[in-house]
């Protein structure tokens, strides 16, 4: 059974492993950090899913946004490998429901975001569970300046 990644052998795993990602919480506000984080993800070669119920079927940075994680297309086919969330702790519940629904293979909570429920359930799941860290502060300082 997987467990919180809390090594960073553990994260370099997941952020390596990991080619799709769909972030809950995804703003078109650029000064939001949902935004940036998504950007940099991006860059650095991610493909990136906005997840937001109020832009659904707009487009963000290049992407189609969904409403819910199982609207996403990719999601249907397993395809989505992490589940990024920018909501706060109490929504976290449903976000790591719906990312066990799909099938992914971590759930990614960021900053501030911790809920041991969600947590306890994901692990149950099997799947990878990562808390109160920013894959964007994480990347840089585990693979330098670059990540392959």
């Amino acid at each position: 059974m997987k467990s919180e990644a809390d090594t960073d052998d553990q994260l370099r795993r997941i952020l390596t492993e990991t080619k799709v990602i769909a972030l809950i919480g995804a703003s078109a506000k650029p000064e939001r950090p949902s935004h940036g984080v998504m950007r940099f993800l991006q860059q650095r070669g991610y493909r990136v899913i906005p997840v937001n119920p109020g832009l659904a079927g707009q487009t963000l940075n290049g992407e189609r946004v969904y409403a819910q994680l199982a609207d996403i297309p990719e999601a249907a086919r397993g395809m989505v490998d992490m589940v990024d969330v920018f909501r706060n702790s109490a929504d976290a519940l449903t976000a790591a429901r719906e990312a066990i629904a799909i099938g992914a293979r971590t759930v990614w909570m960021q900053l501030g975001v911790i809920n041991e429920t969600a947590a306890e359930e994901v692990r149950a799941a099997g799947i990878d569970i990562v808390m109160d860290r920013c894959p964007a502060i994480e990347i840089p300082r585990l693979f330098g300046g670059r990540h392959d």
